[in-house]
């Protein structure tokens, strides 16, 4: 238990408590008057039979099993298109194929393997993944979040796991502090968010683009008769295919896929070291570095520019921590270490000792250096794994999607969860259209993998940049990494990817531009309705009813009460909002039991159901009137029953409510007994003492009887907030178009608050109001 104000800095005081039932984390609350009264958390029956996600090795093979039909699909079909991507025009020197395949080599192991697979999933949210969990961890950490609902109770939830900060930590307040100052530095992380999230965005759209195209232009080792145009609609065929089976679900697909995957990296593994015997084995000196540094002297200019055909290699490995949710750290590693990083090496070792045998024929690497019988099978399944590479990013894009959508950043939008068993498994209908259309005018419009890889490997290193400047955060702050060691991620990793920036970003006017804009696009749609979303919570923050208009509205005789229970649905989380004003200066009644209700979202994965339900009594007691917040994390999965489980917190609420100032009153009671008192003072006092708690045990029974009378011949009815928001005359003319342009366009085009909270129709009210920002 807590006493904690809004203005402290991660501080707790603990106050003893003797009552076993007080000992439920709820936190002591008197009759205050409105405002300065603490939230009362009221905690449901934790449920202690679940299990974690790596509790037994069966679990975890399971879910490595299933993880290769979803995250690897992308890494795995890179071989399709990494070398002629890399030499696109030609092999000028036999020895540059060594360079390549080293470059190749320590690339995939750096980033993939080491950065990712061991380094970055342990940035993870609570077992979520993602930039925004990232961004999430961060905020947690530091005061640097711009969303305005924070409270000083939501460090009590035990996700958080704040820390105080000690003089061996110096470096990590240091930071702490400078960010938290730093209104630049909150919106510049902020924006790094919004830009990583909008660049996996563009994967999504690259990646089914290359993958299926590489896929079906194989068929030109047995045909000529196909022309680029029939390669490019066939595989637009099969796009469209693949997105309309994203609606079955994560867990149905990836038990279809992992077959698939499984046989695709038997095979290219198997193939690879057929090839290595067969052609040429000194290929294998490839693992020695100097290889890079002759390929370097050799081709200068060209070896750099190349780097954006290398950086390939790597591309759905962002997936990894984004579908880190649907699976486990452990099943990821297991997955990558067991299968996937072995077959991919082989894989490229043989194509590399092909090419050593035969360089002019590079263009088309892959297939030529398919033995001939093995032909037909690895088409069919280099067209399915090419389907197949799609999915990683695609549901890795509804799991960023879905948590920028809880933390006010993305225009609300259709959420299914598609697994009973798995909450992170979502889908979202808009978002997987809107790619698929993206997806079909990249494939009609480029036609060419060289063209479309181009434009990938922007998207691709821009996102591994944005990880790593994010992830240096978290050592710094968080795990409290030694500075030599962060140094070291900066001085390796930190200088390759931006080694790699450099080479894509030269290759901007073919093709690299198309991701940047995709991005600025996005980042524009996020950002304003972040903006007007904190704008629109100041507005009522600063027009909030006071509690001196409570009392008047309370004591008015001319308003009325009439049957039912009403809910007052809003943004905020400190005070009345003005919603209510705005409804009791227009309706002269109110309803016999009034809650207002917040739904907010905290930066941290899941909320225990135990701590979502936060209660308070609005004064005067009169109005029968109550504070909910329901909190709720990004992954969390709103109740079905909501209505019925607010009412039971709510009775739950009363009854905690007396039993604590009982409680208070026998600990002022005992207090006085050790002064010296007369023996008739302290019957007396005694007396008042049970007779207060009799009346108040009273009350409680008589209004928890009227809850559940109202809620059950009344109902209940949900009021929802109609906002206008336009802006202020005097406004500049960029804040006009933000607010009256760009926000209302997205505003009117996406789903309206009634249906994100699922409210029927038949009870709702909505309570028109202009804001002008």
């Amino acid at each position: 238990m807590s006493n904690t104000t809004a203005e402290e800095d991660d501080i707790r005081v603990d106050i003893p408590m003797s009552d076993d039932q007080l000992k439920r984390n709820i936190r002591p609350i008197l009759h205050k008057p409105y405002g300065s009264m603490d939230l009362v958390s009221v905690k449901a029956p934790a449920n202690h039979g679940s299990h974690s996600k790596d509790s037994n090795w069966w679990v975890v093979l399971n879910l490595a099993f299933q993880s290769i039909g979803i995250v690897y699909g992308d890494l795995g079909t890179s071989p399709l298109y990494v070398y002629p991507s890399i030499f696109s025009n030609g092999i000028k020197h036999r020895d540059d194929i060594l360079g390549a395949l080293s470059l190749v080599f320590y690339t995939l192991t750096f980033l993939p393997l080491v950065k990712y697979v061991f380094v970055v999933l342990r940035a993870n949210d609570n077992g979520e993944g993602g930039t925004f969990a990232l961004y999430s961890l961060i905020c947690r950490y530091a005061r640097v979040s711009l969303i305005p609902s924070q409270q000083a109770e939501d460090h009590e939830v035990s996700n958080y796991k704040l820390e105080l900060p000690s003089k061996r930590l110096k470096l990590a307040s240091v930071l702490k502090s400078s960010l938290q100052k730093s209104q630049f530095a909150k919106i510049f992380l902020l924006l790094v968010t919004m830009l990583g999230t909008s660049m996996v965005i563009g994967d999504s759209i690259f990646t089914p683009s290359i993958s299926v195209l590489s896929a079906v232009a194989g068929v030109k080792e047995v045909t000529s008769a196909l022309t680029d145009d029939m390669i490019a609609g066939v595989s637009v065929v099969i796009l469209i295919f693949l997105f309309m089976i994203q609606r079955f679900g994560t867990h149905r697909v990836s038990y279809t896929f992992a077959p698939v995957l499984c046989v695709w990296f038997v095979l290219i593994g198997g193939i690879g070291f057929y090839n290595i015997i067969k052609h040429d084995t000194t290929v294998l000196k490839a693992i020695n570095p100097m290889y890079i540094v002759e390929y370097f002297i050799r081709n200068k200019k060209d070896a750099w520019i190349s780097l954006g055909g290398v950086v390939l290699c790597t591309t759905g490995a962002e997936a990894l921590f984004a579908d880190l949710g649907h699976f486990s750290v452990r099943a990821i590693q297991v997955s990558m270490c067991s299968m996937v990083y072995p077959a991919l090496i082989l894989a490229y070792t043989g194509q590399s000792s092909y090419l050593r045998q035969y360089p002019d024929e590079v263009s088309d690497a892959f297939y030529k250096s398919v033995p001939g019988p093995l032909y037909w099978p690895m088409f069919v399944v280099s067209i399915l794994a090419a389907a197949i590479a799609s999915q990683a990013m695609i549901s890795g894009t509804f799991s960023i999607v879905h948590q920028s959508l809880s933390l006010g950043c993305f225009p609300p939008v259709k959420v299914v969860y598609t697994s009973a068993n798995h909450e992170g498994q979502v889908y979202i209908p808009a978002i997987n259209y809107i790619l698929m259309l993206a997806c079909i005018g990249v494939t009609a419009g480029f036609k060419s993998t060289v063209k479309i890889g181009n434009a990938y490997g922007t998207a691709v290193v821009f996102v591994m940049t944005l990880t790593s400047s994010l992830l240096v955060l978290v050592m710094i702050m968080i795990w409290k990494t030694n500075i030599f060691l962060i140094i070291l991620y900066i001085l390796t990793i930190g200088f390759v990817e931006q080694l790699y920036l450099s080479s894509v970003l030269y290759k901007f006017t073919s093709g690299g531009y198309l991701p940047l804009a995709f991005s600025a696009v996005l980042m524009i749609i996020m950002y304003v309705w972040n903006d007007v979303y904190r704008r629109k919570y100041h507005y009522e923050l600063d027009h909030k009813i006071s509690p001196a208009r409570l009392k008047e509205i309370s004591a008015n005789k001319n308003m009325s009460r009439i049957p039912g229970l009403a809910m007052f649905y809003s943004e905020l989380v400190h005070g009345i909002p003005p919603i209510f004003e705005h409804y009791v200066s227009n309706v002269p009644a109110l309803h016999s039991i009034i809650v207002f209700v917040s739904m907010k979202s905290l930066h941290i994965n899941k909320v225990p159901p135990e701590e979502r339900y936060f209660f308070r009594r609005v004064e005067p007691r009169e109005l029968f009137a109550f504070r909910c917040v329901v909190r709720y994390g990004y992954k969390d999965v709103r109740e079905v029953a909501f209505e019925e489980t607010l009412v039971t917190r709510l009775k739950e609420f009363i009854q905690e409510e007396i039993l604590l100032q009982n409680q208070m009153l026998s600990t002022i009671g005992n207090n006085a007994e050790k002064g010296i008192e007369p023996e008739g003072e302290i019957v007396e006092r005694d007396n008042d003492v049970a007779n207060v708690k009799q009346v108040e045990e009273e009350i409680m029974q008589q209004e928890i009887e009227q809850l559940q009378k109202e809620w059950e011949e009344a109902g209940i009815v949900h009021m929802i907030g109609e906002s206008e928001v336009i802006a202020k005359k005097e406004a500049n003319i960029m804040k006009r178009i933000v607010i009256n342009h760009v926000y209302n366009f997205l505003k009117r085009n996406v789903r309206q608050r009634e249906k994100v909270f699922d409210i029927p129709h038949k009870r709702m009210l909505k309570v028109g109001m202009t804001y002008q920002l």
